[in-house]
């Protein structure tokens, strides 16, 4: 049997978007309360009756989280434009290499607006 399984967090950050034009008010300063959902697909253990340990993806996020958490995300290095695309390929850079069978990250900067990225560079 294969399955998705999938945990949310979230964090509260500050940004600008330099590459926009001066006009443009994401231009300015201004802040989000994320929510991030990491996705991890595979065969379901039939011992234990998962396909992976919540408590893993947690401990993978944990020092992400602290980095960005009422951070100025602009500050953080890989993220000096940080649209909602370009802090999906960071997270996915940097959880890739600890989860195995991540599927798919989607960041929600507001309720009604998400990117979804499944790792193709």
């Amino acid at each position: 049997m294969k399955a998705r399984l999938t945990k949310d967090f979230r964090f509260e950050a500050a940004h600008t978007l330099p590459s926009l034009p001066e006009d443009h008010k994401c231009r300015q300063m201004h802040g989000h309360s994320f929510k991030v959902e990491i996705s991890i697909e595979g065969i379901v253990d039939e011992k234990i009756g998962w396909v992976y340990d919540h408590k893993l993806i947690s401990k993978a996020m944990k020092p992400l989280l602290n980095k960005l958490d009422h951070a100025y995300l602009n500050d953080v290095e890989g993220l000096e434009s940080p649209t909602i695309e370009i802090l999906a390929g960071w997270f996915w850079k940097k959880l890739a290499p600890q989860l195995p069978g991540l599927a798919e990250i989607v960041i929600f900067e507001t309720p009604t607006a998400r990117c979804s990225f499944k790792g193709e560079f």
